[in-house]
């Protein structure tokens, strides 16, 4: 077999797995492998054990790409606050992450992306670099090859607008009015999703000011013709989507010539006031740098000082998104993951035979009790008469739980022998009746918001970059399946609509859609535990499609991987990538699952995972296997080397979690509330 090659961007493509047809499988014994196995969970248990914080949380960096760094700078001297240690920490590691060619990627092994070496080589402009130093005069022509300023994404241009690089009137219009469309309207604010809608909202201020900085230097290196900056393109045809919205923003364009000035001020007064209403206590917006930069800008062109309690708690929480790294070099996070974390990394204990009254893991199980958000969010504008529950991602996200972190949130507690188990059942009543209301009409689970599917948003020429709406997906509605099943509510009719939605969204070759993490190996490695923990027979055509499916892209090295690009080329790249630890664990987990202990692929994966540990029981994994819009945002969590390969060899070791069907007891609406 060998390795073939990806024209388009040069990456290698790892040869698929031949069948055991087609090699001479060599492995240990299987009492090898288990005492393999058994070392190596004890190991990673003690190290994941020494990771947990006092308070009882886990937290691992949260490494996105460049963007985030450079847009921090960008924002620093937009508001005359850029500071030279800070510029200093941000170059050192924006210099860091070059590709060889003079580009940025978004993800590691990933090709050049336009906008990020963009944005990453003015940041470094910013930071003193010249433009005729070698790495920056590589960055400028891998730009203008690409067609410059022009070709990059409109978030990009915004920020380049900021400072007179690009003009505002060269970009899509987004008007304040919109705060006032009603919730019935297309295009109101909670069509959306979440993070869009936070971002979209001070947008619309920061488009109708139209703010200007002086330029500390100029930019004309990144055009393909400095004297034509935007070449004139010409609009999709008048009948296609495209082309209707590109003829709508034209009239929102017109729109700003004749807008009532008191009705736009009001407006921008409304965006605001919903602005600052959904501030956290903490001084962050939605628990994610995107809104939380375009927050600032807009509050600031609005009047507020940066001595305002409001600004000064906001910037106060961007400095807490940074890692100042070894080397002096300081990487922001896009958002921070602790109770995400605390209860994947509570179930990795659990399965690996820490006792459920073990002292770490009743902490972990206080803190998340004290994290349950009990007042409603955005997601009550669908849901106005659910009663509140359910957990974020972050330390401070109450307007935004999700259903995602709720199912496992309550898994977790699940694990655990809690010494005040009234409160640990009335926790979980809610959580279980809060995703019951979350559930869409198709029997699904989206991450924020229920029926959040409306076609229009993401046909705004205003939003090119990433998802901008949160349809179901199988990974999150799998993980509320698995979590319904333990509690005893498998043959509840929601659950059964549930399962049936999985079964429909199987994709032919027997894999499931990754929506938060890449890709088809964790949607599978989420769907196919789910639906036996549901009440398939592992005998079932749709389990054996999933284990005929992994089995065929296990990696000839034992472990199993799959590179962010089968996002964009699923036929090249579904379920294969090099070999990583989380991956491998979440392709175990199924197999497991599926009821597969003794076959050759689980032995193989156990034994590269016990193989490829450290010695301190870590794994290593520069690979992204997250996802915060497919193919547009690649996260690498950094717990998630731990959790997953943990999860998987302890259930290995230790068999199937709930297994008895008998922890959860069936329950009814409200109880426990």
């Amino acid at each position: 077999m060998t390795a073939t090659t990806d024209g388009s961007t040069g990456a290698t493509l790892p040869p698929r797995a031949a069948s055991a047809s087609e090699v001479q499988l060599t492995t240990p014994a299987a009492d090898g492998v288990k005492h393999a196995a058994t070392r190596a969970v004890q190991r990673a248990t003690d190290f994941l054990l020494t990771q947990q914080d006092a308070e009882g949380w886990w937290k691992g960096d949260l490494e996105t790409n460049v963007t985030m760094d450079a847009e921090d700078l960008l924002l620093r001297q937009f508001l005359g606050i850029r500071d030279e240690a800070t510029t200093r920490g941000a170059a050192l590691y924006i210099r860091g992450e070059q590709r060889a060619d003079g580009a940025w990627a978004t993800f590691y092994g990933g090709p050049g992306e336009l906008s990020t070496t963009i944005e990453a080589y003015v940041a470094l402009r910013l930071a003193g670099d010249a433009p005729d130093e070698p790495h920056m005069a590589k960055a400028s022509a891998w730009v203008r090859e690409r067609g410059g300023i022009a070709a990059a994404r409109v978030f990009t241009r915004i920020w380049l607008a900021l400072f007179g690089w690009w003009k505002w009137e060269d970009l899509p219009e987004l008007p304040p009015e919109l705060m006032y469309f009603p919730k019935w309207f297309p295009l109101n604010i909670y069509n959306f999703g979440s993070w869009a809608r936070q971002t979209i909202v001070p947008l619309t201020i920061v488009s109708a000011k139209r703010p200007v900085r002086p330029a500390p230097f100029a930019l004309d290196e990144l055009h393909t013709d400095p004297a034509r900056p935007n070449p004139p393109q010409p609009l999709a045809p008048a009948l296609s989507w495209d082309g209707l919205f590109q003829r709508l923003d034209k009239v929102v364009r017109g729109y700003r010539t004749v807008a009532v000035r008191r009705l736009r001020g009001a407006a921008m007064n409304s965006a605001a006031r919903w602005i600052i209403e959904r501030q956290e206590n903490d001084g962050c917006f939605g628990g994610i740098q995107p809104p939380a930069v375009y927050s600032v800008i807009a509050l600031h062109l609005l009047g507020y000082d940066l001595d305002h309690p409001v600004m000064r708690a906001g910037l106060e929480s961007l400095d807490r998104y940074a890692v100042w790294r070894e080397d002096g070099s300081r990487m922001i996070e896009a958002c921070q993951s602790p109770v995400w974390d605390t209860c994947l990394a509570v179930i990795a204990l659990a399965d690996a035979g820490v006792p459920a009254e073990h002292p770490r893991l009743v902490k972990a199980a206080d803190w998340m009790l004290g994290e349950e958000i009990v007042r409603p969010g955005d997601w009550s504008v669908k849901r106005p008469g659910l009663p509140p529950s359910g957990w974020a991602f972050e330390f401070h996200n109450d307007n935004y739980p999700d259903t995602d972190d709720t199912a496992e949130v309550l898994l977790a507690l699940r694990r655990v022998r809690h010494h005040d188990p009234d409160r640990v059942e009335k926790a979980i009543g809610r959580g279980v009746r809060w995703l019951f209301g979350m559930q869409s009409k198709n029997g699904a689970w989206g991450a924020f918001d229920a029926d959040n599917t409306s076609p229009f948003p993401n046909r705004l020429p205003f939003c090119d970059f990433g998802e901008v709406i949160d349809p179901p997906s199988a990974d999150v509605t799998a993980h509320v399946v698995e979590m319904l099943a333990v509690e005893g509510l498998a043959d509840d009719p929601r659950t059964r609509r549930g399962v049936d939605w999985l079964l429909a969204a199987q994709e032919p070759d027997g894999s499931w859609f990754g929506r938060w993490g890449v890709n088809y190996l964790y949607g599978t490695g989420s769907a196919v535990p789910a639906l036996v923990a549901a009440g398939l027979p592992t005998s079932h055509p749709a389990i054996r499609r999933a284990v005929s499916w992994l089995e065929s892209t296990q990696n000839d090295d034992g472990g199993w991987g799959e590179d962010l690009r089968s996002y964009d080329d699923d036929k090249d790249w579904s379920g294969r990538g090099a070999s990583t630890p989380s991956q491998t664990g979440w392709a175990l987990m199924a197999l497991l699952a599926a009821g597969e202990k003794e076959s050759k692929a689980v032995e193989r994966g156990v034994q590269w995972l016990a193989e490829t540990q450290r010695e301190d029981g870590s794994w290593d994994e520069p690979y992204f296997t997250g996802t915060g819009f497919p193919w547009d945002f690649s996260i690498n969590y950094h717990l998630y080397r731990q959790v997953f390969p943990l999860t998987a060899l302890g259930r290995y070791v230790h068999g199937e979690p709930f297994t008895d069907r008998g922890v959860g007891a069936p329950r009814v609406d409200g109880e426990g509330g």
